[in-house]
């Protein structure tokens, strides 16, 4: 196993942190410095696995404060922002109805109203009063159809 440099390490350990698996991490060295490594020697770098046990404490601090800031700090990432997601979708939908795809356009578009509408987050609205600001609901009549309606008097 041949040694390698500290931005090869780095790379590797950073990216262990943001959780890609060692063969994701075994190609993405291959593409970016044009090494072949296997996934055991990508493995020797992470500190939560047996094989990282003896990791120098500089990679630990590394892979932890990247860990941390990758759990934390979400606004890095393009599609974690509403703004970014609906500039895609509206490049995709435009793109699709130029392919006279109006399926696609259409499912694009309603995403695209749901992401708006706050479809996609945690936030409910929730209703404590009725219309007129009474805490109490007002009783509702349902007209049956067909029915005519007696007045109150038995018939």
């Amino acid at each position: 196993m041949a040694a390698l440099k500290g931005e090869v390490k780095a790379f590797i350990v950073q990216s262990l942190a943001c959780f890609d698996t060692p063969s994701q991490v075994v190609e993405a060295v291959k593409k970016e410095f044009g090494l072949t490594i296997t996934r055991q020697q990508v493995e020797s770098h992470d500190p939560t696995k047996a094989n990282g046990k003896g990791l120098a404490q500089k990679w630990v601090d590394m892979f932890n404060t990247t860990r941390d800031r990758f759990q934390n700090e979400i606004s890095d990432i393009p599609i974690a922002n509403k703004a970014y997601r609906l500039w895609t979708l509206n490049r995709m939908a435009t793109s699709t109805e130029k392919m006279k795809n109006f399926a696609l356009t259409a499912q694009l578009i309603e995403q695209a109203a749901k992401e708006v509408g706050d479809a996609y987050t945690n936030r409910q609205k929730v209703e404590h009063t009725s219309p007129d600001g009474s805490m109490t609901p007002k009783p509702t009549t349902i007209r049956l159809v067909g029915v005519e309606p007696t007045n109150g008097k038995p018939s």
